[in-house]
């Protein structure tokens, strides 16, 4: 059985990626899938490596039923080798990635995560950090969204990317 490797990113990897890592890890846990999957994330910058993610969005998410217990880290050149699929929430997310690729296969790699969204509706995942409670919100809704999308491209229900 294939395992996929997927990497969440975002810029500091303290309110998005570390979300996207539990939504999606509760949405393959739910199915008795966990096994099938290397779920982890990573930010553009070291600033908070080490730190837990923001107090807010755990909180936000706690309320959903998810953990967010990953530490923030930078991305390494080690993840474009280590991982399938390296999703970025948003555009400035995906050109620093593109970037920092090493090879035209590592940047192949590199994905948004509103382009495993079926609804369509955002195209990107903002960044609550400097933001009220609907921003922490609206990230957890367009990442529970997107998830199924994810999955399903992952596991072959669906068809690629636009």
């Amino acid at each position: 059985m294939k395992q996929h490797k997927i990497l969440f990113v975002c810029l500091g990897n303290i309110c998005r990626s570390p979300s996207a890592e539990a939504v999606f890890r509760s949405f393959v846990e739910q199915r008795g899938e966990a096994d099938r999957f290397i779920i982890d994330s990573a930010g553009l910058i070291a600033h908070h490596q080490g730190e837990k993610a923001d107090a807010r969005m755990r909180a936000h998410a706690a309320r959903r039923g998810y953990d967010l217990t990953s530490l923030s880290r930078p991305i390494e050149y080690a993840d474009f080798d280590r991982f399938d699929y390296i999703i970025g929430m948003d555009f400035s997310n995906r050109e620093r990635l593109q970037a920092l690729a090493p090879t035209d296969e590592a940047a192949a790699k590199i994905h948004l995560m509103t382009d495993f969204s079926r609804a369509g509706v955002h195209d990107h995942v903002p960044d609550p950090y400097y933001g009220g409670a609907s921003g922490f919100e609206l990230v957890l809704d367009i990442l529970e969204e997107c998830t199924t999308g994810l999955y399903d491209h992952l596991t072959k229900r669906s068809t690629s990317p636009q």
